[in-house]
């Protein structure tokens, strides 16, 4: 069994999970080459379909998945579905197939199967089909709007939201706190530090409990 596997390593929490590894070993499942990887990490570089069983037969300790795309940047609700909904949860079925016993995956502050979004539904719904796969440990990371540099072009709403998150984040207070937004630095900080962790049960991590992990 080896240590961590990442799906989602070339984006903006992925590749800062990566660097915050540190000396630690990790293989990332990657439908493309992820750019100045160091030497003592692992690249399987390989089409989306055959992810599944690459996982299983990886039994990796720790499923990292930061997979993450936009509706605007996947083209349809079909192609956003396909990645944040179906490709996350292949990875998942193969970690558990090979048993995988602890998953982290990143998903939205407001994730709700009930949800009347359709983003926010489908995180939801990708979050169900997460727990009904049954890992001892699941940690569900629901950010607000992640702040950094975004590999590939530049988003307008996003780059709007960014500017304006200082004035956002200071009238979001008590329960509306868990919608400031938040760097996806300390997300993948907390990450590292969950994957190192033992314990079980199902575990959601809004902005406060991120942080408090990344410290």
């Amino acid at each position: 069994m080896s240590d961590a596997l990442i799906v989602g390593a070339t984006g903006m929490v992925g590749r800062a999970v990566i660097e915050h590894l540190g000396s630690a070993s990790a293989t990332v499942v990657t439908r493309r080459p992820v750019a100045a990887l160091a030497a003592h990490h692992r690249a399987i570089v390989a089409s989306p379909e055959g992810w599944t069983d690459i996982i299983a037969a990886e039994r990796p300790a720790v499923l990292i998945c930061c997979l993450g795309t936009t509706i605007r940047q996947a083209g349809s609700q079909a192609a956003f579905r396909a990645v944040d909904h179906d490709l996350i949860l292949g990875a998942a079925r193969g970690a558990r197939t090979g048993g995988t016993p602890h998953a982290i995956a990143v998903s939205s502050v407001g994730a709700s199967a009930k949800a009347g979004n359709f983003y926010l539904r489908t995180k939801g719904e990708t979050e169900d089909g997460l727990r009904a796969l049954g890992f001892a440990r699941l940690d569900l990371m629901r950010p607000g709007l992640l702040l950094g540099d975004r590999p590939g072009p530049p988003r307008l709403g996003e780059g709007l939201a960014t500017i304006a998150a200082p004035l956002t984040n200071a009238l979001l207070h008590g329960s509306f706190r868990r919608y400031r937004s938040i760097p996806g630095d300390i997300v993948a900080a907390a990450i590292v530090r969950l994957a190192r962790q033992g314990g079980s049960g199902v575990h959601i991590h809004e902005n406060d409990a991120i942080r408090a992990l990344a410290d």
